[in-house]
């Protein structure tokens, strides 16, 4: 199992991030001059850079601490994608409607949170396994079920405790983080360049759980 504290990485240093979704791509190209390609992940991958949050002495010793306690690459943690942290775009609300995450056979009482990505007729679906503590709305059939639920803030699962309705679908809205790591065991701090506006590297890679 991998191992993972259920700790978030400072949001303050996080909202000024960069990265994004990575995809592991294999491809050929013929004497023809076509391609072909085969996708080797089923599932993307994101890699983010934390250094760009990095503005005082106060957030270096932060980012230390935070990465001692972590043992560098040896434990996982929550970080919270600003980009792409909601059920729904990132200036909206999450609401009970947002995402499908099943259809009720009246036997089936657990479901896993999904966010499904859309581009005309092409769709992608991400399991969500880091939900936010108290951020989780679940509907069936369109009602917005106020009880009668819960959900593993540790694994996305919401759980009812009577199942629904055969036909009916369940969906939900609600806020997540990314399970990443640090992609590295060494930080690299130079005092003198960070004086003079030169931001330190922090790497870190999403983790599979």
């Amino acid at each position: 199992m991998t191992a993972f504290h259920d700790v978030r990485f400072p949001t303050a240093i996080s909202l000024e991030s960069t990265g994004g979704p990575e995809r592991k791509t294999d491809v050929v190209t013929l004497g023809s001059g076509y391609e072909q390609r085969n996708a080797s992940w089923a599932n993307s991958r994101r890699r983010y850079d934390a250094g760009y949050g990095v503005k005082s002495l106060d957030d270096i010793h932060a980012v230390i601490a935070f990465f001692e306690a972590r043992m560098g690459k040896l434990y996982g943690f929550r970080f919270k994608d600003f980009i792409d942290h909601k059920s729904c775009a990132p200036l909206q609300t999450p609401a009970a409607t947002d995402q499908a995450i099943g259809i009720g056979d009246g036997a089936t009482k657990t479901f896993q949170l999904k966010k499904l990505y859309a581009s005309g007729a092409y769709t992608w679906s991400r399991t969500i396994v880091k939900p936010v503590d108290g951020s989780v709305k679940v509907a069936i059939a369109g009602i917005e079920a106020a009880s009668g639920w819960s959900v593993d803030a540790a694994t996305g699962i919401v759980a009812f405790a009577a199942a629904p309705a055969s036909g009916a679908a369940v969906t939900a809205g609600f806020e997540f983080d990314v399970p990443v790591r640090f992609d590295t065991d060494a930080l690299s701090i130079n005092l003198a360049a960070f004086s003079a506006g030169d931001i330190p590297s922090i790497p870190l890679v999403e983790i599979r759980l």
